[in-house]
């Protein structure tokens, strides 16, 4: 299939396939007599594997060490199991962070309500401080 056909089966843009081929998270496509990328299946899989692993925000370095793992099949999972650990902790830094954001958020809505003018915004007032 050329690249138009895998961005609508994939639902991953032409420039984002283009990208993650320059980072070399997929493998380097067949060409055409006319100079054309032709993707495989395999291709297809190769980008379903790195849209899953952004999904889950892991970045492309790490994508980049996953699918080196992957193609090592006897080797030890130590290294994912690792790698996946690494990237809970950093979830779980970012919902602490969310959480007190939200707690901000939510205690600068309390200090207004909309009978007040722009003058008397307890939200500007917050801000401005």
């Amino acid at each position: 299939m050329k690249i138009g056909e895998l961005s609508k089966t994939s639902g991953c843009s032409i420039q984002t396939i283009r990208y993650y081929e320059r980072q070399g998270l997929l493998s380097d496509p067949e060409r055409s007599e006319g100079n054309f990328r032709l993707y495989s299946n395999k291709a297809l899989k190769e980008l379903e594997f790195v849209k899953h692993c952004r999904s889950l925000d892991i970045s492309l370095d790490d994508i980049k060490r996953l699918i080196e793992l992957k193609n090592k099949p006897e080797e030890s999972c130590s290294s994912v199991n690792e790698l996946i650990k690494q990237q809970l902790n950093l979830v779980n830094k970012r919902m602490k962070e969310l959480k007190a954001l939200k707690n901000e958020l939510q205690h600068m809505a309390s200090t207004c309500n909309s009978d007040n003018t722009i003058e008397g915004c307890g939200i500007i007032k917050s801000l401005d401080s």
